[in-house]
């Protein structure tokens, strides 16, 4: 899931890697590539794809600033990485991977971008991959405003795993967030299912001194 605001961006994605459908082989994966010092991706599909796939980019992004001098902006990493899942979607062996991809730059501040398996790609302020994403974007909806405070982001990222952890059947207990801005990338608390159980004892008391 990722959240872009005016400030900032917000990834989160889920730790728990999963094999044959229904067996969990890693409760702490980390679906999150950085790609430059401002600049992250977060995959989705299969494990070995995924990963073969984030390196791949990660490594031909890192060639072009040896050869050029500069970075990549946000929109031009976007851009070469939906250029290359397209030209491997039509070879024998396409990557089957979804993608978000966020970052911030000086003259277009956060970015977030869609991309998905089949090539396509879309500038968003808010997206989602997986089943996951059937409850949390229209949670996302409902609570997004542009210029959130950071604490009101993590909320609404707290409202999308809770609805998740509440409504889908598959087991996703924690969740990694990854916070991009002019300063570079910040790796937040996890969010589990113990914070979030934190959070709402806090709330409760809270609602009880109020």
């Amino acid at each position: 899931m990722g959240i872009a605001f005016n400030d900032f961006v917000l990834l989160a994605a889920d730790r728990t890697c999963s094999a044959h459908g229904i067996l969990v082989v890693k409760p702490d994966d980390d679906k999150t590539f950085k790609l430059a010092d401002n600049l992250v991706l977060a995959v989705s599909g299969e494990p070995g794809d995924t990963v073969q796939f984030a390196e791949y980019i990660s490594k031909n992004i890192q060639l072009y600033k040896m050869r050029n001098g500069y970075e990549l902006s946000p929109s031009e990493a976007a851009h070469y990485t939906r250029r290359t899942l397209a030209e491997y979607l039509r070879t024998r062996t396409p990557y089957q991977c979804s993608l978000l991809l966020a970052g911030h730059s000086a003259e277009a501040g956060p970015e977030l971008y869609f991309l998905d398996y089949l090539g396509s790609m879309a500038r968003l302020p808010y997206a989602a991959h997986g089943y996951g994403g059937l409850f949390s974007l229209s949670v996302m909806d409902r609570y997004y405003k542009a210029d959130a405070t950071q604490a009101e982001a993590v909320e609404i990222m707290n409202k999308c795993v809770a609805e998740i952890q509440q409504r889908l059947i598959v087991n996703l207990p924690n969740f990694q967030l990854i916070m991009i801005d002019s300063e570079g990338v910040k790796k937040l608390p996890d969010i589990t299912v113990h914070t979030l159980k934190e959070a709402e004892r806090e709330r409760q008391r809270q609602a009880v001194v109020g």
